[in-house]
C-alpha cells in the first residue's frame, strides 16, 4: 500500500513525512491507509449505504480531531481529513464548532 501510495502522490511534499510516520508507528500508517481505501470504496458504490441500519457504527470525533490535528503532515491524514470534510456532514459540523480549529490549520 506506501508504493501505491507513492505512485500517487509521485515522491511530492508530503513524502518525507509519510515515511517518518510508517517508521515510528507501522500500525497506524497502514490502517490510515486501509481508512482511505474503504472511505473511496463508499462513495463510489452507494449500494453499501441501502442497509436497514446506516449507523452501523459510531466513532469519537474527539480523538479522530486529535489524531488528525497531530498527523497533519503527512499526505495521507490531510487526504482523510478533506475527504471527511466535504463528504460527511457530521464531521464538517463537529470541526466548525470547535473552538480550537487553529490545532487543524
Amino acid at each position: 500500500a506506501a508504493g501505491l501510495w507513492t505512485v500517487f502522490t509521485l515522491g511530492g511534499v508530503g513524502s518525507k513525512a509519510s515515511a517518518q510516520l510508517e517508521q515510528c508507528s507501522p500500525l497506524a500508517s497502514q490502517s490510515l491507509l486501509l481508512l482511505l481505501i474503504f472511505f473511496y470504496f463508499f462513495i463510489s458504490d452507494n449500494s453499501a449505504f441501502s442497509s436497514s441500519n446506516p449507523h452501523a457504527f459510531q466513532i469519537n470525533f474527539n480523538s479522530l480531531y486529535t489524531a488528525l490535528c497531530e498527523q497533519q503532515k503527512s499526505d495521507q491524514a490531510t487526504l482523510l481529513l478533506y475527504m471527511l470534510l466535504h463528504q460527511n456532514s457530521n464531521v464538517r459540523t463537529y470541526v466548525l464548532a470547535r473552538t480550537d480549529i487553529e490545532n487543524l490549520v
